[in-house]
């Protein structure tokens, strides 16, 4: 898993800062907010299963930011990145935090957003599931085999270039296409052969189904998470998205260091055990970075593999979802 060095708040502002405002940061006043002609209202899209988010959320620290600003804030819970992505393309959403994948969809079918930071790799955080007695014992013991997932998911393009790697077509196995409950019901009735799925749903079935991880993303995909914004209200309200994350980043601070404690506050919110979430936040970094050259690289070669099998009808450019300096 790749290092990245932990960005300090006032890094982090300055360069959330550049890529959305074009303004000296981190000083964020009433004038300057002012200015953008923002909304009174952020609305934000979030999953149930995105604990910074959840624990942001919960917190109520960044009502507390905006609030002198006159900008209060609405979350709208989705059951997963797909579906947020949809949200934010009808405009019912300003801001959201999906996996690598939701954004290509996304741009595929015409949605006008644009990539606000990521979370540095996670790769962990994500894996294939089989029943633990399965003679399947490799990846290319996938050929033609039903294999469950959230279609447009992160776990979507972690499957394909797990197969690839392995000399397996994805025209060689039965893709069935379920959101998280309704696979995890199809695996335990044996409906399905294999599983590819995140946490904190993975280590959930790993500990309570009779299930058997046959592989993580590691040296696989990066699985990196994404902040992504409506495009015109990332061009008006650069410095609110830069308390965003500001907020988010301190929220993952927060997290590293307390994962027990964070683990019981979304325990009953997630519906899970505590010791099942604590394991699965180990497996993300809660580190985020402002979107750069390099991971836009990252996702042109999602987009370029999902228009080559065509899972996207079109061919896009990713740099195309970024602001004007982070292409």
């Amino acid at each position: 898993m790749s290092r990245h060095p932990l960005l300090t708040r006032r890094a982090f502002l300055a360069g959330v800062g550049a890529s959305l405002a074009a303004a000296t940061l981190p000083v964020i006043s009433r004038s300057a907010v002012a200015g953008d002609a923002h909304a009174k209202v952020f609305r934000i899209g979030y999953q149930k299963a995105a604990s910074t988010l959840v624990l942001l959320k919960s917190h109520g620290t960044l009502e507390k930011r905006l609030a002198p600003l006159g900008i209060s804030v609405k979350w709208t819970e989705f059951p997963a990145g797909p579906q947020l992505l949809e949200g934010l393309n009808v405009g019912a959403i300003d801001f959201g935090y999906v996996g690598e994948a939701p954004p290509v969809f996304a741009q595929a079918a015409g949605a006008n957003f644009v990539y606000t930071a990521y979370e540095i790799p996670t790769p962990h955080a994500e894996g294939i599931l089989v029943h633990q007695d399965a003679p399947i014992k490799t990846l290319s013991d996938l050929k033609g085999k039903k294999i469950a997932l959230n279609k447009g998911s992160d776990v979507h393009w972690f499957l394909v270039a797990a197969l690839q790697k392995n000399g397996v077509k994805y025209s060689e196995i039965q893709p069935v296409y379920l959101p998280p409950a309704d696979a995890r019901a199809a695996f335990e009735r044996g409906a399905i052969d294999a599983w590819a799925i995140w946490d904190p749903f993975l280590e959930a079935a790993k500990r309570q189904s009779n299930a058997r991880l046959l592989a993580d993303a590691e040296g696989i995909v990066n699985h990196h998470q994404f902040c992504l914004s409506a495009r015109q209200f990332a061009q008006q309200n650069g410095e609110v998205l830069a308390i965003m994350m500001d907020e988010v980043g301190k929220e993952g601070t927060w997290v590293r260091g307390h994962y027990g404690e964070a683990a019981a506050q979304l325990a009953p919110i997630q519906g899970l055990d505590a010791s099942v979430i604590e394991a699965g936040l180990r497996h993300y970094a809660h580190i985020y970075k402002p979107v750069d050259a390099s991971v836009l690289a990252e996702q042109q070669r999602i987009a370029d593999t999902f228009s080559e099998l065509r899972i996207i009808p079109t061919k896009i450019v990713t740099k195309d979802a970024a602001l004007p300096g982070k292409a």
